[in-house]
């Protein structure tokens, strides 16, 4: 199993959008999520900041996120999703959600 934290920000003036689309995401994006072998996938928000974790428990993570992108359920929810996000200052320019460095773990 492999733990994934990621860092954006959220837009001010979409924060309350951002909270009302999670309030109720769709169950055809919860069922890729699922499929894609992705469990325990939590959003906190701090300031501007948006955290999430999830755990992977697949083989494939490149794979599985390739197939989360060709959902299309998943595409239509990022349309309605990404204009409230945007990339931190410390991403690389790939990145929309950037990957955060774990420096403590305790099981």
């Amino acid at each position: 199993m492999q733990r994934i934290a990621q860092v954006i920000k959220v837009r001010p003036e979409k924060l309350a959008e951002y909270r009302e689309l999670h309030r109720a995401v769709p169950e055809p994006v919860l069922a890729r999520l699922r499929a894609s072998h992705i469990a325990n996938y939590s959003i906190h928000l701090l300031g501007d900041r948006l955290f999430s974790y999830f755990e992977y428990h697949g083989d494939d993570l490149a794979a599985d996120l390739a197939a989360m992108a060709d959902d299309e359920a998943t595409r239509e929810w990022w349309k309605t999703t990404d204009p409230c996000q945007e990339p931190v200052p410390e991403a690389a320019p790939s990145d929309w959600w950037t990957p955060m460095e774990r420096v403590f773990l305790m099981e």
